[in-house]
């Protein structure tokens, strides 16, 4: 087939799941082109050595990727977000027709940003049978949302249940994401699940080194590590507050940073944890050792109801590197989680429960960890891994574009 691929970022910004997936498509003989704009994440300023030009195009065997511009404002306001996506919107319509007019298929990594895009391509297209990836659900009532933000998140939330209307297939990165794209206009017959994979070539099971080991131990205690972004959505006051009550049985380390670090940092210190220990961001290469020299991966979620529905990608990380897993969340984590006996898990913005299981986790002997560790693994190469992934979409790919007839442009 002829496959389209639209997405917000791609590679060499960390967005392995359209990058993977466009390379595995295209080992498996399909012609495939992307579009998509200049990178610029996370730090929202173009990287060094690109520059923003319309007729920017790279091509490798049965692979092309288009770049067009896009406001990168930097500063991660909600005026500069909204700029942004609506720049890429524009890009996309200049372009969108004659590089993807003759695909038979249409492929979309769908979060937010890349909303009103899909719904001015799918209109230039026609009929193009199109599979929505949905990453993320847009809440109806987010915070401090007024005037302006209030008007666009309408704007966005219309624009969004236009497009599940019209896209033929929904691949939905949860369970529970399911119900909540239903229930904002898509038909249920077209709605698969389609979990998200990791980068395989990075997060594999390994050993830790000596520079691992300094950086993460201390001494023999138990040690919860937390990678990623210290944000609203993780809510790792209370991991601080769990583990503070355990100051002398085990250790938190926190890998990363985000909007929330200081805040938690001062929780941290008010509380006098001394258990509780901050890294700096460091790159996934370095990631699978720290893992390995850690007992368990932390994932955290706040208990909101558009977080139900998501499974964080550090989840799949974990699992793919066979490390056992302390997870405070709801919904799919939890239930993933507790049906592949890879770790502990317990309900989200609990501070005594999550106590209790860091407690329990500091009990189990070593190689009952393992064991935990190597479940995990199985799960995540049976139902989360590339191959299993790309064997999915492909499908999808395959069944839209046989029950949409459309003529050539």
């Amino acid at each position: 087939m002829k496959i389209g691929i639209l997405s917000y970022h791609f590679p060499p910004e960390p967005a392995f799941i359209p990058g993977s997936l466009a390379e595995e498509l295209a080992a498996r003989g399909h012609e495939v082109r992307v579009l998509t704009g200049f990178p610029d994440y996370p730090g929202g300023h173009v990287y060094p050595g690109w520059q923003q030009r319309w007729r920017h195009q790279t091509h490798s065997e049965r692979l092309t990727v288009r770049r067009v511009p896009r406001y990168a404002g930097g500063d991660g306001s909600a005026r500069a977000r909204m700029a942004s996506w609506l720049s890429f919107a524009g890009s996309v319509a200049l372009t969108g027709r004659r590089y993807l007019g003759d695909v038979d298929a249409l492929y979309v990594f769908q979060l937010p940003a890349v909303t009103f895009a899909t719904a001015g391509l799918l209109r230039m297209l026609g009929r193009v049978p199109t599979v929505l990836h949905v990453q993320d659900v847009w809440p109806e009532e987010g915070p401090s949302r007024a005037g302006d933000g209030r008007r666009f998140s309408g704007r966005l939330g219309a624009t969004l249940r236009r497009v599940y209307q019209e896209a033929e297939g929904i691949a939905v990165s949860a369970p529970s994401m399911r119900d909540l794209v239903v229930s904002a206009g898509a038909e249920p017959d077209r709605v698969r699940v389609v979990l998200n994979w990791t980068d395989e070539r990075i997060f594999r099971p390994t050993e830790p080194g000596r520079a691992a080991q300094r950086l993460i131990r201390r001494d023999n205690r138990c040690v919860v590590m937390h990678a990623g972004t210290i944000g609203v959505r993780q809510g790792l006051e209370t991991a601080v507050r769990a583990a503070a009550a355990l100051d002398d049985r085990m250790d938190l380390v926190l890998v990363g940073s985000g909007a929330e670090e200081r805040r938690v940092r001062g929780l941290a210190a008010e509380l006098k944890a001394d258990n509780v220990r901050f890294v700096e961001r460091r790159s996934p290469l370095d990631m699978p050792e720290l893992y390995a020299a850690a007992d368990y991966q932390l994932v955290m979620l706040r208990d909101l109801p558009e977080l139900r529905g998501m499974v964080p990608g550090k989840l799949q990380a974990a699992l793919s590197c066979a490390s056992p897993v302390v997870a405070s969340a709801g919904g799919d984590t939890m239930e993933l989680v507790e049906r592949s006996r890879a770790g502990l898990s317990c309900p989200p913005e609990d501070w005594a429960a999550l106590a209790d299981r860091f407690w329990l986790a500091a009990a189990i002997p070593p190689p009952a960890r393992v064991d935990m560790g190597r479940r995990g693994r199985d799960a995540y190469l049976q139902g989360m891994s590339l191959r299993a992934g790309v064997d999915r979409i492909e499908q999808m790919l395959h069944d839209v574009t046989s029950r949409v007839a459309r003529p050539r442009t």
